[in-house]
């Protein structure tokens, strides 16, 4: 059966796993509350240590939020452009991705972080690991709503074989274990329109920082 067949969870990768249409009816709920989010801590394009824009809009929720400027990457507990706390994960969201980890075999996942990246057409995500965490054995649960987009996995190097998953609206990723370091990225995103989230995509990705 391949990817674009599967209707239950994949285990792509060891200890990553593709869950397909998982949060659908979830979907309006959970951006509701993220837009919420966003109203108090707006959208911005982060600076990457070169000093250069990236093509994806970002916010954050929860104890601690991803940020990236001139002084490098990192996890900080106050919005940088407000000096206040971010806003707190969304209990439907939280709750979701602790099940989610669970049942990909990573119990007992309590995320503190989530990083709010919306995508307009011609947006993309370089290859990178997500290393920035201080504990390397939790997991990474990403949620896919709105437009689609195709989801690049590459090896624990840049190159070698990639794999290209397509990601559709109510997709769950969740990686963790030997495929934690894994690099990892996003293709350009193609013109579209979705009911939910209009000409975006967004990508709600949750970790213990």
């Amino acid at each position: 059966m391949s990817l674009l067949d599967a209707s239950g969870p994949i285990e792509f990768a060891p200890g990553a796993w593709l869950l397909p249409n998982h949060a659908s009816e979830q979907a309006a709920d959970i951006l509701a509350a993220i837009r919420e989010c966003v109203r108090q801590a707006p959208l911005r394009h982060f600076m990457t240590p070169g000093n250069k824009p990236m093509s994806v809009l970002s916010s954050n929720c929860g104890d601690f939020g991803w940020v990236s400027d001139s002084k490098g990457y990192r996890y900080q507990a106050t919005d940088p452009k407000s000096d206040k706390p971010w806003p707190d994960i969304p209990s439907i969201l939280l709750n979701d991705a602790t099940q989610v980890a669970e049942q990909a075999g990573y119990p007992e996942f309590l995320p503190n972080a989530c990083l709010i990246n919306v995508y307009k057409p011609g947006a993309k995500m370089g290859l990178h690991q997500d290393r920035d965490e201080s504990d390397l054995n939790e997991p990474v649960v990403s949620y896919s709503f709105g437009l689609p987009a195709r989801f690049i996995w590459a090896g624990q190097t840049r190159t070698g074989t990639k794999q290209r998953l397509p990601l559709n609206h109510g997709d769950v990723l969740v990686w963790g274990g030997p495929s934690r370091l894994n690099y990892h990225g996003i293709d350009k995103l193609v013109e579209g329109t979705h009911p939910l989230t209009q000409q975006t995509r967004v990508n709600l990705t949750l970790r213990k920082a």
